[in-house]
């Protein structure tokens, strides 16, 4: 058994982060997921709210690893 994080650039502020791979929250661009760090969504979601748009809620695990077995 083990585990699995993910390392990638936010696409908002560009820093890199870690994540869970399979629960942490992202945008699509031309199709494809890109992952966004607590620190963006902590940003965008008073602009969201403010937009009439529902608030981007992580899940508790988004940046935490996650079982290997979830990869699958």
């Amino acid at each position: 058994m083990g585990y699995a994080i993910a390392t990638s650039p936010c696409v908002g502020c560009k820093r890199l982060f870690s994540y869970n791979p399979v629960r942490v929250p992202s945008v699509r661009i031309n199709g494809n997921r890109q992952p966004i760090c607590q620190n963006c969504v902590d940003v965008v979601n008073p602009k969201r709210i403010a937009n009439g748009l529902d608030p981007i809620v992580p899940y508790p695990d988004a940046y935490v690893a996650c079982d290997e077995g979830e990869l699958s």
